[in-house]
């Protein structure tokens, strides 16, 4: 499984960016995939998730309302609408993949990280 997130940048509080993630390598209709963020001196943080067959989401508390996850199931392409950034929202961002009869952190896959800073 091959995993190519893009889309990070700067951005002023109260602006929006779109990441993605393109999931290369198999067929994903029996995995979940997600975003984590990492903040400097911060230990990595689950933000959202979805499940590839049914569409469900999970969010953390912080973004709820603000980030939307989606996914393209033609092009296997992970997405995550962010808006209205805070500060705090400053951060290395991750897409993972894992199947779905798993828990996350035993049989994950990793992209690499895509900075997204925001400017109070």
């Amino acid at each position: 499984v091959q995993l190519q997130a893009s889309g990070g940048g700067m951005v002023q509080a109260g602006g929006s960016l779109r990441l993605s993630c393109a999931a290369s390598g198999r067929t994903f209709s029996s995995y979940a995939m997600g975003w984590f963020r990492q903040a400097p001196g911060k230990e990595r943080e689950i933000v959202a998730t979805i499940v590839w067959s049914d569409d469900s989401t999970y969010y953390t508390h912080s973004v709820k309302g603000r980030f939307t996850i989606s996914r393209d199931y033609a092009t296997n392409t992970l997405y995550l609408q962010m808006n209205r950034l805070k500060p705090e929202d400053t951060a290395v961002y991750y897409c993972a993949a894992k199947p779905e009869s798993t828990a996350w952190g035993t049989s994950d896959y990793w992209g690499q990280g895509t900075l997204v800073t925001v400017s109070s």
